[in-house]
């Protein structure tokens, strides 16, 4: 993308070109918005379909779409262009849908015309009729558009090399070779169409997941069916079996069973009841819901999800980069040295003009750099399409790119390794009391408190009946309550609170919260309570080494004895505790500078305390599930189930992107070379042209769809060895 002296106020309106399927019209399309005033800069992604455009502050994107609409005509007639940006449900469009009927239409007939000029006992005269009508049935088009294009200042696109092959095949006598060049550059350039519509529909069908309408709840419990976008914060929607939910919220009444595969990537239901959050996308199986709608359709998870991967292909990888400069100087110069071709040799003696021109026709129809300008975005977009399947958002190819060199990775504790809640871990009675007696006794001091360790107590109790307490109960903040119960005063809390009131309690020794209880002026035991791994932290860890990375630490807010025992516990190479969120930053910065040779530093958060540092790494990760909107917006990366070991997930759907991406430039450039060089020694024929022209696009569009496919790695080491 072009930048100009001043960004500082500015803005990115998107725009729809509806039917664009050719690379080098996208890479035109967008040089010439950039000439438009009041343009700061543009990109086009040719597999999207969408122009962002960068404009000074004030300008509306109203006021451009006249001038982007000529200009698309000119270059490009036919595509139509929208400020709206949402997506195309149109997988097929109608550009597609011209080539499939032109395909019948003139290159069926041109085939058999080609045929029989081929097969049938003709006079001379009679069968260079028959080719040039087959020749002008399947080429036309491609004529016309040449000649348009040329008049326009576009000379060195794909239509000009094939008419200047073709017609130079038919000056020197190879007829049969000029239309069987110009029918399969045509049946190639239809089935191109067709691939990349194609996969363009497998990552556009993300917008099924979105439901247009809701059943909004009346007061009288009746309901009535509106536009999803319609729908309000506070409003109530109905959720019958078997229907996908249309926005964020949470459950009011019912309950059910939920797919969140669309949404999180996980295959296994859930159970949905009241006070449970529920997402747009989610499938509802068996009972009907009553919905509380907390978000608008816009900030939607589904919503955020394809405007996620709508905005990634505005951020250009550099191998997409490097292959749109690199084509802008790579046709002309291929084009000059055919001409050279053509012209020195035989000037020189050292054979006849039909051999050497017939050698300068093979370069020029090789010469189209479609193959690489089209695959690679694909690749790249295809990419991003399947990690969002799995529950991963990644916010360009740019991001792409960085996520396959990380060597270095930074956790966040708690939210992010840990589940964020607290668990019993451990019980210690004392002598006199068992395990049991000693939780029984936590449970009814705690019974009437909402403090999380409380609510960590009364879980591990699990809802057993307990004695109600009628004398009441005194809460100390930052120390712990007394209970009066009939069977005596119970203590339940800190170490200080226990000295406070005379009783002794021995240390616990344990990096989690101690609640230390006392029964009638006696210490009765201790309970521990801690933050707990999440089930695949480990493997998370293990699948990361497995993948290259080097390094693995642990920054935290926490203490250091908790920090440091989960650390350990997970084999990380180090750990940081007690961190503000200033200073989680200030380490971050300080690890770059010594982390491995040309790899980046990814870290992982989930709060507000963590969004200063996924902004500073070169990968920010967020789990998305819990993080706050900051650390969400801010990071390059969002896991939306906040697992941990999507992260291994993340870098492998990387490296295999990159990995097809470059199987691509060396398929193109490699038959390319190839050619060329065989044409100049005049052992390839435009046969050899045709496929390293069309053929190797067609190939590489079929191989970029590949990155569609991911397969899901196999679940182990849940937990510890």
């Amino acid at each position: 993308m072009k930048t100009g002296p001043d960004q500082t106020n500015s803005s990115e309106i998107v725009f729809l070109l509806e039917g664009l399927h050719c690379p080098n019209c996208a890479a035109a399309i967008e040089k010439a918005v950039e000439g438009l005033n009041g343009v700061i800069g543009s990109s086009l992604d040719p597999v999207s379909a969408k122009l962002f455009v960068k404009v000074q502050e004030g300008q509306h994107g109203e006021d451009l779409v006249e001038p982007i609409r000529a200009i698309v005509e000119r270059i490009e007639p036919g595509v139509s262009v929208s400020s709206d940006p949402g997506l195309s449900r149109d997988i097929f469009s109608p550009a597609v849908r011209s080539a499939i009927k032109g395909f019948f239409i003139r290159i069926a007939p041109g085939v058999a015309l080609w045929i029989a000029a081929i097969l049938l006992p003709l006079p001379p005269m009679a069968q260079k009729i028959l080719f040039f009508a087959a020749y002008l049935l399947s080429g036309w088009g491609v004529l016309l558009r040449a000649a348009k294009n040329t008049l326009k200042g576009r000379v060195f696109d794909e239509y000009f090399l094939m008419s200047l092959a073709t017609l130079g095949a038919f000056a020197i006598g190879e007829y049969s070779e000029a239309v069987a060049v110009m029918i399969f550059f045509r049946t190639g350039e239809a089935l191109e169409e067709v691939a990349v519509a194609r996969a363009r529909g497998s990552i556009m069908s993300l917008v099924d997941i979105m439901p247009d309408t809701a059943n909004l709840l009346r007061d009288d419990g009746t309901s009535r069916q509106v536009p999803s976008r319609s729908v309000k914060p506070g409003d109530h929607i109905m959720i019958k079996p078997g229907e996908r939910i249309p926005l964020d919220g949470e459950v009011a009444e019912g309950l059910s069973s939920i797919d969140t595969s669309s949404i999180t990537g996980e295959s296994m239901p859930r159970d949905a009841a009241p006070g449970d959050p529920v997402l747009a996308g989610f499938l509802n199986h068996t009972g009907t819901l009553d919905v509380r709608v907390t978000k608008p359709f816009s900030l939607s998870a589904a919503s955020r999800i394809l405007k996620a991967i709508e905005d990634s292909r505005s951020q250009k990888a550099r191998s997409e980069r490097f292959v749109t400069s690199f084509s802008r100087y790579y046709t002309p110069a291929v084009v000059f040295l055919a001409a050279a071709i053509a012209v020195i040799p035989p000037l020189a003696g050292k054979g006849t003009f039909d051999d050497w021109i017939y050698r300068a026709l093979v370069f020029l129809v090789v010469s189209c750099p479609c193959a690489l300008l089209l695959s690679i975005p694909l690749g790249v977009f295809a990419g991003i399409g399947a990690a969002s399947r799995r529950g991963i958002l990644i916010k360009g190819g740019d991001v792409l790119e960085r996520l396959n060199r990380v060597g270095t990775v930074l956790f966040d504790k708690t939210g992010t390794l840990t589940s964020g809640s607290f668990q019993v871990t451990g019980i210690f009675p004392s002598p006199g009391q068992t395990r049991e007696s000693l939780l029984r006794l936590a449970a009814i001091a705690e019974q009437n408190s909402n403090h999380p360790l409380a609510l960590a107590v009364k879980k591990a109790w699990d809802g057993r009946p307990l004695p109600p307490v009628t004398a009441g109960t005194t809460e100390f903040p930052g120390l712990g309550v007394i209970t009066e119960d009939p069977g005596g005063r119970i203590l339940a809390g800190n170490h200080r609170f226990m000295e406070q009131n005379n009783i002794k309690a021995p240390a616990s020794g344990s990096s989690g919260t101690a609640v230390h209880i006392a029964l009638g002026g006696d210490h009765a035991g201790f309970i521990v309570v801690a933050d707990t791994l999440k089930p695949d932290a480990f493997r998370a860890i293990k699948d990361i080494r497995a993948l290259g990375v080097e390094k693995i630490f642990l920054l935290s807010g926490d203490r250091d004895a908790p920090t440091g025992e989960i650390s350990k516990t997970l084999g990380l190479d180090g750990f940081f505790s007690g961190l503000l969120p200033e200073e989680k930053k200030a380490r971050l910065e300080s690890i770059i500078g010594r982390s491995p040779r040309n790899g980046n530093l990814l870290f992982v958060g989930d709060g507000l305390n963590d969004a200063p540092a996924i902004t500073r790494a070169d990968v920010g990760v967020s789990m998305g599930k819990v993080a706050s909107d900051v650390s969400i917006e801010n990071a390059d990366v969002v896991i939306l189930n906040d697992e941990p070991s999507k992260l291994a997930e993340a870098i492998r759907i990387s490296k295999r992107t990159r990995t097809i991406v470059w199987q691509n430039i060396a398929l193109a450039l490699g038959t390319k070379v190839a050619v060329l060089s065989l044409g100049a020694l005049g052992i390839a024929t435009l046969w050899e042209a045709v496929f390293a022209d069309v053929g190797v696009a067609l190939l590489a569009v079929l191989n970029s769809s590949r990155a569609l496919s991911v397969k899901k790695q196999a679940v182990t080491d849940q937990a510890h060895p």
